[in-house]
This record gives C-alpha cells, sequence and structure tokens, in this order.
C-alpha cells in the first residue's frame, strides 16, 4: 500500500479549506447583497417609487428605470442612500423627455364697481388693446379702466374675437359685475337691480350669445322692500285670479301656487320674492286664507300685512260662510287679524237720490284730461279733491263737478283720494267710490301697475276695506322696421317733454299723475330705436344741499329708466345720471326758473370717432356683398 507523503497530506487540507472558505465567502457576499437589495426595494416603495429598480452588484447597488421628471429621479436615488452608502448606488436612471410646450390658454377677466372697471389676462397679441381700451372706457363713462393684460404670439383660438365681443356686451348691462372669457365660455356674476330685469337680461343674454359660445350666468338681484306686504286673491265666476301677490321664501310661493291651483287658479303665476314680511308664516296663512275662499265659493281675499280681509260674494249662504271664516280663524296664527264680511244681497250703498247715485266718480282719458264728479261730504273735502287732483294730473287737465253731500258716510274723503291716487298710476281709466265699495278700472302699460295699484288701496283703505281692481296691461306694440335715426328719436323725445315734463312731488322719486303718459309717450319712441345710445339726466334747482339735489337728481333719472324698463324698453343703451343744480336753464332766483330748472332731459350720446368709421365701413361692405 502506498503511503502519501505528509507534505502533499498538508497541501491538500489546505486546498480543501481554500475552497471551503472561498465558498463561504460567496454564500457570504449572497446573502449580504439578497438583504440590501430587499431593504432598497422596501425603502423605494415606502416611498411610493414603483418605477425603479434595484439591482444588486457585489457591493454596489445599480438603480435602473425610466423617471418622470428630475425630481423623482432625485426622490429615488436619495431613498437608495438612507439604506447603502451613496458612493455604492449607480445611477442608471433615465429621465423622460420633456413635454414640449403647450399652446397659452388666453383668458380675460373684467370687474366692474363703483370705482370703474379692471380688465386682467392673456391675449393673443394680435388684439387690438387700443380699440378694447375705448369700448371698456365707454361703458365706465367718467370712472376708471385699469389695463393688466398681457400678450402672446400664438395662434389666435376659434370664436375668441366672439367670446371676448360677448364678454364686453354682458359687462355693459350691470352696475357691478365680474365677467370671465375663455374661447368658447363666458361666465357673467352680476347683480341685477331687481328680478324683472334679472330675467329680462339672461333671456337677452341667451339670445344674443354666438353659436358655439356657452354664456354661464350667475345674476343676483336684492330682494325689493314690499310695503304694505301684499296678496289679493280673487274667485268670481269659478275664476280665480291675483291682483297681487308677494311671498317671502321660495316655499311660501310654493304654497300660494298650491292652494291657488286648487281654488281654481289656471296659468302660470307671478308671485314676486320680497323684503318686509310681517311674520313668518306668510306663505301658510295665505294658503289657509285662498282655501277658505274657495270653500265659500267666490269674493275677495286681501292679505294687507297681517290684516286679512275676507268679503264673500252677496248671497253666499250663510253656514258655509260661518264654517269657512271659523275654520279660517282657527288656522291664523299671531299676528294675522281675520275681518270676515258677508254683504247684504241688497246693497249697503244707501239709497240713490233725485240727483244720482251717492257715489265719487273720476274719470282719465288717454290724452290725460281728468273729470271729476260725484258726492264729497263738504266744501273743504271738495277742495282737497280737486287740488290733489291738480297736482298729481296737472293743473290745466282737470275739470270739476262734484255736489256737496253732508249725509256721506264718515271715511268719504279718504277713500276719493285714494281713489284718485291709485287712477294716477294708470295710462287711462277710471275709479268710482261708495259707501262699501272703491272699485278702479283702466288701461296700463306697466306690467307692475296692478300690484302697485292693490298695494296702495290696500295700505290707504285700512283694515276691513273693499276694492275692485280691473286693470288691462297693453303690451306695447312692435317695433316697425323703418327706424328712425337716433337723432330723431331723441328730437322727438324733446317734443314730448316740451308739451309735458316729467314731474314728480317734492322730495319723491315715483312716476304718477301725468308723467305716466309722459314716460308712455317715450317709451313709444324708444321701442323704435334700441340701438340708440341716450343718457337720461336728472336737474334740479338751488333750493337745497348740492349733494341731496345731486342725489335726488340721480334717483329720479334712475325712476325714470326703471318705468321704462317696466315698459319692455331696451334699456342696454340707456344710462341715468343726475346733475343736481350744476346745469341751471333758467334763473333760481324766480319761481319759474325753478320750475324750469327742475327737469328730466334725454341726451344722445356720441359714439366714438371709430366706432362711426366702422360702422361706415360695415355698411360699404353689406353694399359690396
Amino acid at each position: 500500500m502506498t503511503r502519501l507523503s505528509p507534505r502533499l497530506i498538508t497541501t491538500a487540507v489546505i486546498a480543501l479549506a481554500g475552497v471551503l472558505c472561498l465558498l463561504a465567502a460567496f454564500l457570504a457576499v449572497g446573502q449580504i447583497e439578497s438583504r440590501t437589495a430587499k431593504a432598497v426595494r422596501a425603502a423605494l416603495s415606502d416611498k411610493g417609487i414603483a418605477w425603479t429598480e434595484a439591482t444588486p452588484d457585489g457591493m454596489l447597488m445599480r438603480l435602473s428605470g425610466t423617471a418622470p421628471d428630475e425630481a423623482a429621479r432625485f426622490r429615488a436615488l436619495s431613498a437608495a442612500g438612507e439604506v447603502i452608502d451613496a458612493s455604492h448606488v449607480l445611477d442608471e436612471i433615465t429621465v423622460e423627455a420633456a413635454n414640449p410646450l403647450a399652446a397659452p390658454q388666453f383668458s380675460v377677466e373684467l370687474l366692474r364697481n363703483a370705482s370703474g372697471i379692471s380688465v386682467i389676462g392673456l391675449v393673443p397679441s394680435t388684439t387690438d388693446r387700443g380699440r378694447l381700451g375705448r369700448d371698456l372706457g365707454r361703458l365706465a363713462r367718467d370712472l376708471s379702466v385699469t389695463d393688466m393684460l398681457e400678450s402672446a404670439t400664438a395662434p389666435v383660438p376659434e370664436g375668441w374675437e366672439a367670446a371676448l365681443a360677448f364678454g364686453i356686451n354682458a359687462l355693459g348691462r350691470f352696475e357691478s359685475a365680474k365677467v370671465s372669457i375663455i374661447p368658447g365660455e363666458v361666465s357673467v356674476s352680476a347683480i341685477a337691480p331687481n328680478p324683472r330685469e334679472r330675467n329680462r337680461i339672461a333671456r337677452e343674454l341667451r339670445a344674443a350669445a354666438p353659436t358655439g359660445l356657452t354664456p354661464v350666468l350667475e345674476i343676483s338681484a336684492p330682494r325689493p322692500m314690499i310695503a304694505p306686504f301684499t296678496l289679493r286673491f280673487v274667485l268670481e265666476g269659478g275664476t280665480a285670479r291675483f291682483d297681487a301677490c308677494a311671498a317671502d321664501t321660495p316655499e311660501a310661493a310654493t304654497l300660494i301656487a298650491e292652494a291657488a291651483r286648487r281654488a281654481g287658479l289656471t296659468g302660470a303665476l307671478d308671485c314676486p320674492l320680497g323684503l318686509g314680511v310681517p311674520a313668518p308664516g306668510w306663505g301658510k296663512a295665505a294658503a289657509h286664507g285662498i282655501d277658505a275662499l274657495a270653500e265659500i265659493g267666490g269674493g275677495t281675499l286681501a292679505f294687507s300685512d297681517a290684516n286679512v280681509t275676507l268679503v264673500a260674494v252677496p248671497g253666499t249662504e250663510r253656514a258655509r260662510f260661518d264654517r269657512a271664516v271659523a275654520a279660517l280663524r282657527t288656522a291664523l296664527t299671531a299676528p294675522f287679524e281675520l275681518t270676515a264680511t258677508l254683504p247684504d244681497p241688497a246693497g249697503a250703498d244707501g239709497p240713490d237720490t233725485a240727483e244720482g247715485p251717492r257715489e265719487f266718480v273720476a274719470t282719465l282719458s288717454p290724452k290725460g284730461k281728468v273729470q271729476l264728479r260725484g258726492r264729497v261730504s263738504d266744501a273743504l273735502v271738495q277742495s282737497a279733491a280737486e287740488s290733489y287732483a291738480r297736482a298729481r294730473f296737472g293743473l290745466r287737465n282737470v275739470r270739476s263737478a262734484t255736489r256737496l253731500d253732508p249725509g256721506l258716510p264718515e271715511g268719504w274723503p279718504i277713500r276719493v283720494l285714494a281713489g284718485l291716487e291709485a287712477l294716477s298710476q294708470l295710462r287711462n281709466g277710471t275709479v268710482i267710490v261708495r259707501a262699501d265699495l272703491v272699485r278702479i278700472s283702466g288701461v296700463t302699460m306697466d306690467d307692475t301697475a296692478q300690484a302697485r295699484v292693490a298695494r296702495l288701496l290696500s295700505d290707504r283703505l285700512g283694515e276691513g276695506q273693499s276694492f275692485e281692481i280691473d286693470i288691462t296691461y297693453v303690451e306695447p306694440e312692435e317695433t316697425p322696421d323703418g327706424r328712425p335715426t337716433p337723432e330723431a328719436c331723441v328730437a322727438r323725445i324733446g317734443e314730448i317733454i316740451a308739451e309735458e315734463k316729467i314731474t314728480f312731488s317734492p322730495g319723491s322719486i315715483r312716476i304718477e299723475g301725468a308723467a305716466v303718459r309722459v314716460v308712455d309717450q317715450i317709451a313709444e319712441v324708444l321701442r323704435s330705436c334700441p340701438d340708440a345710445r341716450i343718457e337720461i339726466g336728472g336737474h334740479t334747482d338751488s333750493q337745497g344741499r348740492a349733494a341731496l339735489n345731486e342725489r335726488l337728481s340721480r334717483e329720479r333719472a334712475e325712476a325714470v329708466l326703471t318705468a321704462l324698463m317696466a315698459r319692455r324698453v331696451l334699456t342696454s343703451n340707456l344710462t341715468a345720471r343726475g346733475y343736481g343744480a350744476s346745469q341751471p336753464i333758467a334763473d333760481n332766483g324766480t319761481e319759474e326758473g325753478r320750475e324750469a330748472n327742475r327737469r328730466i332731459e334725454f341726451q344722445l350720446v356720441a359714439a366714438e370717432p371709430e366706432d362711426v368709421e366702422n360702422e361706415e365701413a360695415e355698411e360699404e361692405t353689406d353694399g359690396q356683398d
């Protein structure tokens, strides 16, 4: 048997030990790499980095993948550096190519308030900034225009010019507004003077919007103060109607509408929301009252603040009347108080005399002439009625043929004066005053006149008084095709005012009496020239403080503008301005001069020179087509 030499054995053992050590080292390095890679991947995952891969390479860690941007790449390297030394991290990350520069987003924001107009945004470099400034300057009138626009050279988006023009048009319809303009969309946030004007402007803007443009309208309107807060519902011969309606909340308006339909009302109900309600339960109280009237079968229900008056038709069955009234008294809560009347079928006017019925009659002709006839209680009431009528309708427009009757019932003078005041709200009509009734009928071109007359009579006549209203609203005539020039329109208005001024009672801003017919005539003229830019100027005499005179003149000019709105006149090109006593046309040292200085004037607002040139160019283009 051959024996190995000791030296060979020693060498073999040493070699085997080396191999085992090397194998152990490889295994140890593999475990370290595995644990390190696992720790790095966990750190990346904790930070939400899923797009990179960590690959160990000995004592090094390779990070690979495509980062969305440089910031993401840096976050991945930092996360790995928290696990192993940053010098052992090999960066093999690529970054996505940056997107090409997007086209600029053109937009304009127009802001208008009492201090002026501001324009902010980015417009194409091809925009005519000078023309834009002049358009805004014309809207701002005497106030400032602040231009904070920037421009950029880029293709003009489709619909941009149309959107910009529409936005400026919208801004011109409000005294306070924000108009945001982008291609294809114009957003309008604004305040209108009243709900009716808000609805009218909204309709006009939607109709004027260019094809492909979406108008987003958020137009608010302050609720008017209604005094007295009035509702008057009439059920006669199976036909139901409202002479006046008011509600404090949409829920109250819904309750009133539902009750009215149960009572037989057909068609739409216009019950405007307002301030001044006497109690939170207005809607429920009104609905109970309408239901009671429907139960009775006919008559009139009137709310004037918290005073409720129910008058049945003559001949109503007493038991039926008493049941309905008892149920209504139970349903009404404080502060509402009910006065219910079942008239005598024979009437309560008292016997007529040989000289005629015991009544007072005032008739207003379409030309403004007023005739007074019938009974007054004494000479003092006779004089008061004639003086009141002359103040309302004009000194030379009143003819009186009344007679004295000392036996007239108490409250007759108040009823006579209330009837004359109601008549002054109409274009023409008649008021009849009797012991148990005031009846007014006539014609108006103001669609708010009937509700106004109902509130007036409810307030003046007081609790438990009965009145009837039969007022016809005449829709304004269509504008003729052959429209006059703006100069001709203003000249015609001047002729109307020269013949009869728009007058106001001292300290008042109400349009009534002879002024109603003057405004009617002016409205007819303005409907034929809707594009004329006209200023309504209010003027006073020099008596009183300058600041008060300026405010009063402005409020009177605005009252004329509001009256024209009620007559369906487009008012986007009309402005109201108060001048106080700064522009007298006569000597304020005489009564005649002061009377002449207290006036309303209509002046044509001249167009900008460039506007005239553009209009002429458009006319030439139209002629060539």
